[in-house]
């Protein structure tokens, strides 16, 4: 992994005892210390980065490297101090490690370490001295837990202290607990929490309140929430990728003192391992190469700031807003030595995504529907019109009591329409239920009422995979 500032440094130094944590299983907790001196250096800030999860491996420092901006700006001295155990270990072991060395021998120096008088715990603690605002940092910080919050691991409890040394009142305290409003149990799939953990993220207009919004969601009707998990098969190259995708559809009235104008963008949240980052060119590429038409959405552009990921739309009503996370992640937890590459996920991307649309159109009938099956639906109000008037002008009561029959109703007092609207609604449904189903042949083709223009499409292909890999894919 390069670093190319301080921020970041410390970002994927929390984000580390994070891993820490989740990975233990036990209850745990995660704590970040801001302190300003107050005494020779005012502009210093005292960062400390505390877990008890299990013990660190050197490893994770080793392969770090530095662009060379983050020493040139001055604002931090390169070094880290670092004390560790095991829950198996018998002393408490401390390290001064100065990252500004490039020799890696020297990097490391081993200091006395502490007996832990038959005690059996285990936990981290680094802490750095930088000079920086700590407004700037604190922002930062909490951006980085209200997006952690996403993926609700219930075994962590992250605690921030933000304290300017020796001014009265100043200090800041926050707790992040992933169960706290909508809890999940302890037995949830990955998938269950992240659906869960993306519902939380909406109500609390991205974990920025302490509750959901009571205004904007009174109910859990404005939600529409569907999910999708493609699976790389377990090898010797792969210890099983998974890539989640979970998408939220909210409906928000326009009298909300929480409208947002801005419903046509939609922020992704990018999870790689556990951990927030930015997205993947290949990720961004997967997302924009999907089918949104079919589905009733028009993209119209992406864009990328920073870590900041969105997708804007073209004809999404001022009211309807969509939020999406995507989670990359290894079935067997590995430590992947920073700066090594992984294999591209591009097509388990695509798959889940799809898997997540379909599984959101299977619960809302009528809802997102393609531009094809809305220009047939369009017809259906005329088409059950010229059909209720054949039946009701025929003289044959046999045929007329069969088509009665068929449509469910009863034959007595039969008004016009009455006729009509039954058989839109089933000619309605004949439309969603057919929507976006595989087409593999003309004779597929003929249970449409209109000839589908995407059978005319010269490049539908299937898609490549890469050599070597057996992908599997499951619905949620």
């Amino acid at each position: 992994m390069e670093v190319s500032s301080v921020q970041r440094l410390c970002l994927h130094l929390i984000s580390a005892a994070f891993q820490r944590c989740r990975v233990s299983e036990d209850l745990c907790r995660l704590s970040v210390v801001l302190k300003r001196s107050s005494d020779s250096d005012p502009s210093t800030v005292r960062i400390s980065i505390s877990d008890t999860g299990i013990g660190t491996s050197l490893e994770e420092f080793q392969g770090l490297k530095f662009s060379r901006e983050v020493f040139d700006a001055e604002k931090w001295d390169g070094v880290l101090n670092v004390q560790t155990t095991n829950i198996g270990d018998d002393e408490i072991y401390h390290y001064h490690l100065n990252l500004r060395e490039s020799n890696s021998v020297r990097r490391l120096t081993r200091l006395p370490s502490n007996p832990k008088n038959g005690a059996k715990f285990s936990g981290t603690e680094i802490y750095l001295s930088i000079s920086e605002s700590i407004d700037v940092f604190l922002a930062e910080v909490i951006r980085f837990f209200q997006k952690i919050l996403v993926l609700k691991i219930p075994n962590v409890a992250i605690e921030l202290v933000a304290e300017e040394g020796g001014v009265p009142g100043s200090q800041y305290r926050k707790v992040f607990l992933a169960n706290e409003c909508n809890p999940v149990p302890f037995s949830a799939s990955n998938v269950e929490r992240l659906k869960s953990g993306l519902e939380d993220y909406v109500m609390k207009h991205g974990n920025s309140l302490h509750r959901k919004c009571d205004s904007c969601f009174p109910n859990w009707e404005h939600l529409k929430v569907g999910s999708g998990r493609a699976c790389c098969a377990e090898s010797h190259r792969s210890a099983g990728l998974q890539m989640e995708v979970v998408i939220i559809v909210s409906e928000i009235s326009e009298t909300s003192p929480c409208f947002r104008s801005s419903s046509a963008e939609t922020e992704v949240l990018y999870f790689k391992d556990f951990s927030p980052c930015p997205i993947t060119q290949s990720s961004l590429t997967a997302l924009t190469n999907i089918d949104w038409k079919s589905y009733g959405l028009v993209l119209k552009s992406t864009a990328v700031q920073g870590g900041y990921t969105a997708l804007e739309w073209e004809n999404l009503p001022p009211n309807i807003h969509i939020d999406m996370v995507l989670h990359c992640y290894h079935k067997q937890y590995q430590f992947t030595p920073p700066g090594q590459k992984t294999r591209s996920n591009r097509n388990l991307i695509k798959k889940a995504a799809k898997l997540a649309l379909d599984d959101l159109k299977e619960k809302h009938a009528g809802a997102f529907l393609s531009a094809h099956a809305l220009k047939i639906c369009s017809y259906a109000p005329d088409l059950a019109r010229t059909i209720a008037g054949l039946i009701l002008s025929s003289n044959d009561s046999e045929f007329q009591e069969e088509c009665f029959s068929i449509l469910g109703l009863q034959s007595q007092n039969i008004r016009n329409e009455i006729v009509e609207d039954s058989i839109q609604q089933k000619i309605i449904s004949v439309i969603q239920m057919n929507d976006g189903k595989p087409l593999r042949s003309k004779e597929a083709a003929s249970s449409f009422l209109f000839e589908d223009e995407r059978l005319q499409e010269p490049n539908m292909q299937e898609e490549e995979y890469d050599a070597g890999w057996v992908l599997r894919f499951c619905k949620i």
